[in-house]
């Protein structure tokens, strides 16, 4: 959002819930007078702006007819008793919060109203009409920020919640939103206070008249480094939640790849046949693999062809492999693996899992066999990372394949659900940056004035408000809640 020339407190209205055909409608209030305001529409005024906060109302949203909306609103009578005056809208609930004991920490209510998109579209009107202006994308969690209702990182949990795919992704999003990396942070924060007061009296009253930078305890200093390169080691499987990963489903034709795709999707999506070359170009889909969100490709099966249309998808196959997070290769465990087609994994640097389909037609002994073929394969393909046996049609050994993907693209990075993680790029750099200051400081050799360890840890502190939002740039609050919806 703009934050030039921004006006706290002036009222604002936004539609929070999808402009679409629903059973209810949401639409909610912030700013000064914003229930003052909305009793100008409703038919029981007097018992709206009588309300104590955190209780409901009862009424309609009625459309004044004549009198004026400023008339009616300052007559403070029941408008239901009155029909000659408005004409009714709609039958709402009005949920009402006063400041400071709301999410915005403003004056605020929430109309839940009937889903119809006309009915939903004609009260906001009204409420552009009675005083309230439009929100911009994210302004009440932005007000929540500059009312010290919600620091950075939750404000970031907030958007990080409403765009996660799997369960998994929420609940780490919602570690965030509940304090937990602001609680870590503080608490950094904390050591190097201490520090600092530390080395101030070491300044004030030295033992020795000069006062050189490894002179002071520096315990409080390297746990904070430490606790600084935990956090950054997050942020690749947090990223991981939150953005998803790359799959790509490919190998010979008739190796099973549709009815695979089908199999992680657990709907039937992809068209299955025994023909060669069914399937001609890619289709994609988000699956869940054991939380990580991944877009997962189905391709056309590797084989030498006249038809152009196949031999565009082969090609295209190809190329979002060279693409891809990871590589899952089918082969039929009962047909002669010497005819594999591995020439495209070879000069490759994604991991790939090389997986045996159709083992409910396989006996050991071709196990036994394709388990030599894989491990000789191994040795000339490095990108090759595990392998499994699995049945597309039974589903027998598909979890095994989730498990394995999982951990190669953790890579075991994953961090535990109640540790605090970093949820965005720009915590990211804010937290590496800070942590490259106090690498500074705590290797500052003799000679060094302790003014020199000061600075760094100074700095350090700088770019950790800045993650939390004591100490924000215009533009860093422009970059954050620009890409919120509206009505958050």
């Amino acid at each position: 959002m703009d934050n030039t020339g921004y006006t706290p407190e002036e009222p604002i209205a936004a539609v929070a819930t999808a402009l679409a055909p629903a059973a209810l409608g949401l639409i909610r209030l912030s700013g000064k007078n914003s229930i003052q305001l909305l009793s100008k529409i409703f038919s029981r005024p007097k018992a709206l702006n009588q309300a104590a906060g955190n209780t409901i109302v009862y009424g309609w949203i009625v459309e004044p007819q004549n009198d004026g909306l400023s008339e009616i609103a300052g007559s403070g009578q029941d408008l239901s008793q009155d029909k000659k005056n408005a004409a009714r809208i709609d039958e709402v609930l009005v949920s009402v919060f006063r400041a400071p004991k709301s999410f915005t920490g403003e004056e605020m209510a929430e109309i839940s109203c009937h889903g119809g998109t006309a009915v939903v579209t004609k009260i906001f009107n009204l409420l552009l009409r009675s005083g309230f202006r439009q929100a911009e994308r994210g302004e009440f969690t932005f007000r929540a920020f500059i009312n010290g209702k919600t620091d950075l990182t939750k404000a970031e949990a907030v958007r990080e919640i409403i765009d996660s795919r799997t369960s998994a992704s929420s609940q780490k999003a919602a570690g965030r939103l509940a304090g937990n990396l602001y609680a870590e942070i503080e608490r950094i924060q904390k050591s190097l206070v201490d520090t600092l007061a530390q080395i101030e009296v070491e300044i004030e009253y030295p033992e020795d008249e000069e006062t050189i930078a490894d002179s002071y305890d520096q315990s409080k200093l390297l746990a904070a480094i430490e606790s600084l390169r935990t956090l950054s080691s997050t942020w690749k499987s947090e990223k991981l939640y939150q953005e998803g990963a790359r799959v790509v489903l490919c190998g010979k034709t008739n190796a099973g790849k549709s009815s695979l795709f089908n199999s992680l999707l657990k709907e039937e999506r992809a068209i299955v046949s025994d023909i060669e070359g069914t399937t001609r170009d890619w289709i994609e889909s988000w699956i869940s693999l054991d939380g990580i969100p991944a877009r997962l490709f189905d391709t056309a099966g590797f084989r030498a062809t006249s038809d152009e249309i196949e031999a565009r998808g082969v090609q295209s196959a190809k190329e979002l492999s060279a693409e891809a997070d990871l590589i899952l290769y089918l082969a039929d465990i009962n047909e002669d693996a010497a005819s594999l087609d591995l020439d495209f994994l070879r000069g490759g640097r994604e991991p790939a899992i090389f997986v045996w389909n159709k083992i409910d037609k396989a006996g050991e002994a071709r196990k036994k066999l394709a388990g030599a073929f894989f491990e000789n394969a191994k040795k000339e393909i490095p990108s090759l990372a595990a392998e499994v046996f699995v049945s597309a049609k039974n589903g027998e050994g598909v979890q095994d394949l989730v498990a394995a993907a999982k951990g190669i693209l953790l890579k075991g990075g994953e961090s535990e659900r109640s540790q605090a993680g970093l949820g965005s790029e720009r915590q990211r750099r804010l937290v590496e940056s800070a942590l490259e200051s106090l690498c500074h400081a705590a290797t500052l050799q003799k000679g060094y004035s302790l003014d020199a360890a000061v600075q760094d840890i100074e700095d350090a502190l700088d770019l950790l408000g800045e993650l939390t939002g004591r100490v924000t740039a215009d533009d860093i609050l422009e970059s954050v809640f620009s890409n919120f919806c509206v009505g958050k």
